[in-house]
């Protein structure tokens, strides 16, 4: 049986999809941020996979292989860029991801990492895009239900238009590494996330303080 992800230490796998990465400012920076943490594999799609052609066997494996699955992109046109649909229509098949016999995920979590243009006021039924960010992450966390998996709230960077200098990314990334570490040692308040809609402006309720966390698994 798969291992409890929340609770208790885990493994990470960063499913990673920007097909401009040396244009990026924000993913760049997230990327950078977490890259060689023990524990936390990162896997750049568009790198291994610069034709489309994904090897299945590889990605089953690797999911297999880890408790907690983030999905890091920019939220192109409300879902994602194309390798990550591309990745999902071929390598969460019938029998492996759900139906019958299609139980490698269950028990795992699903945290989306994404990054958008607009701000966070233009994301509700009176913005601009009319939906919340929850509501148009409909079929991402259907497809961790589907799978049997949880869905983390998400963490969202709003406005990354408006985000031009290094110092305005930095806390950003700082958080993305605060929150996959502490996902990752299993020393997150579980029951306080589980209550919020998003990550990015909670995290100080969610993390250990300096005097708990040599206390922390």
């Amino acid at each position: 049986d798969p291992a409890d992800p929340m609770g208790e230490p885990c493994r990470v796998l960063v499913l990673f999809a920007h097909p401009a990465l040396h244009n990026s400012r924000v993913n760049r920076r997230l990327i950078d941020a977490i890259d060689g943490l023990d524990g936390i594999t990162i896997n750049d799609l568009y790198a291994h996979y610069p034709n489309f052609h994904i090897d299945v066997a590889r990605e089953q494996t690797l999911l297999r292989q880890h408790d907690l699955i983030v999905f890091q992109h920019p939220f192109y046109w409300y879902s994602s860029p194309a390798i990550l649909k591309q990745w999902q229509d071929l390598v969460l098949e019938h029998g492996f991801a759900y139906g019958q016999g299609g139980t490698a995920l269950q028990g795992k979590a699903f945290l989306s990492a994404i990054s958008t243009g607009g701000p966070a006021e233009s994301y509700g039924a009176q913005g601009s895009n009319h939906f919340s960010m929850l509501e148009l992450l409909a079929p991402f966390r259907q497809t961790a239900a589907l799978c049997g998996m949880e869905f983390l709230p998400p963490f969202v960077v709003h406005g990354t238009h408006r985000l031009s200098e290094p110092a305005a990314i930095d806390p950003y990334a700082s958080d993305y590494r605060s929150l996959l570490t502490a996902l990752r040692d299993g020393s997150i308040d579980l029951e306080r996330l589980r209550q919020l809609p998003f990550l990015q402006h909670n995290l100080e309720s969610l993390l250990p303080t300096p005097e708990s966390a040599g206390h922390a698994r």
